[in-house]
């Protein structure tokens, strides 16, 4: 994107001073780009070394412009201006999850040096902000009737995800959409900027499930339930009928809404939930990641509260076990670990027709 010395000039050159103020950019500031080859006049008159603009590198000193303006360093600039347009807003958004995190954990020192600051009652000492953990464990199952398992379970420092795989190659396209997420354990996140790169990584995934599909086969495919830890918050991702469920104050709540036939058909008052219960197409799938089309998931944030307890799980678990017993278990388990393992023999020991998957995690402070 940067513009090389010439010996030549076009007629429609401009003087730096006249290209400065279309761009808004100094004399002073473009000898200095100049300098430090960030942004290099078209011409140089050799006698007297005045710089000559050409009209085209208005767009690439006016991104200068905007990022100096957003605070980015200009040895950033110099690497972002040499950038593709895709590849250079990535690295905008890279940038400024970085000084948005930085800034959270400013405002919150700031606070803390407020309260430690002012006066308060003899007796009162200012606290340190709370700082909240997540605590996890993943677990996946053949079941006792499925030939082989189909699902992928994981948990890490960031990402929690239960992908239910379907159709001859439903194992890895599980896997691959599972896979297609982790690289969301090393990026820089805010509550600003998640969703965003959750959606990135959806198309990700779906290009791999399409990859091991292949583009015209909607008979292999995988669901997807994923959460992203922001470190303050939790992003929801989800397509398909595994679930995620939010354990808090003692009550369960079920926060995601099955992509299935029979569940369109119980929203439009068409079917009761009695009826939908034995309905023959029940496992039918209304959306899931295949080789074909590129179905919208559903994406939204949630609040993290210490003592929150999540639950992500594939349809083997409540097929099998009322959510009652599922509400039971989350809150009589000490840990994560021995949460999914109750949850997976309570569901295999009531004759669950699948595998099953779990991940649980808890908020706690530290």
């Amino acid at each position: 994107m940067s513009s090389s010395r010439s010996n030549g000039m076009s007629d429609a050159s401009m003087t730096i001073g006249a290209f400065s103020k279309v761009c808004r950019l100094s004399p002073k500031a473009l000898r200095l780009y100049d300098e430090l080859e960030l942004l290099r006049p078209a011409r140089v008159d050799p006698e007297t070394g005045y710089r000559y603009y050409a009209p085209e590198q208005l767009e690439q000193a006016r991104l200068v412009a905007w990022l100096r303006r957003l605070g980015m360093p200009l040895a950033e600039i110099r690497k972002v201006s040499t950038l593709e347009p895709a590849d250079a807003a990535r690295e905008i958004r890279a940038f400024w999850s970085r000084i948005e995190a930085e800034t959270a954990t400013r405002r919150d020192l700031a606070s803390f040096l407020v309260a430690h600051l002012t006066p308060t009652h003899p007796n009162e000492e200012p606290t340190m902000p709370t700082t909240l953990e997540l605590r996890y464990a993943a677990l996946s199952d053949t079941g006792r009737i499925r030939p082989a398992n189909q699902d992928t379970a994981y948990a890490g420092t960031r990402v929690l995800a239960v992908a239910d795989g379907f159709g001859a190659g439903g194992a890895p396209a599980s896997g691959a959409a599972v896979e297609a997420l982790k690289f969301l354990e090393a990026q820089p996140l805010t509550a600003g900027n998640v969703l965003n790169l959750l959606e990135d990584a959806v198309r990700g995934a779906t290009e791999a499930v399409r990859e091991v599909a292949g583009p015209t086969d909607p008979q292999t495919g995988t669901t997807l339930t994923a959460m992203v830890w922001t470190g303050s918050q939790l992003a929801l991702v989800h397509i398909g009928d595994s679930r995620a469920y939010l354990l808090r104050d003692g009550e369960l709540f079920r926060i995601t809404h099955d992509h299935t036939v029979v569940q369109s058909l119980l929203d439009e008052g068409r079917l009761t939930p009695e009826e939908a219960k034995t309905h023959p197409q029940r496992t039918l799938l209304a959306k899931a990641l295949t080789g074909t089309g590129s179905p919208s998931p559903d994406l939204r944030l949630h609040d993290a509260h210490p003592g929150d307890r999540y639950l992500l799980c594939s349809d083997g678990l409540p097929t099998a076990v009322p959510e009652d017993t599922i509400k039971k278990i989350l809150k009589s388990s000490p840990t994560p670990t021995e949460a999914t393992h109750s949850l997976i023999t309570t569901a295999n020991t009531s004759g669950s027709p699948d595998n099953v998957s779990c991940v649980v995690a808890d908020i706690t402070t530290n």
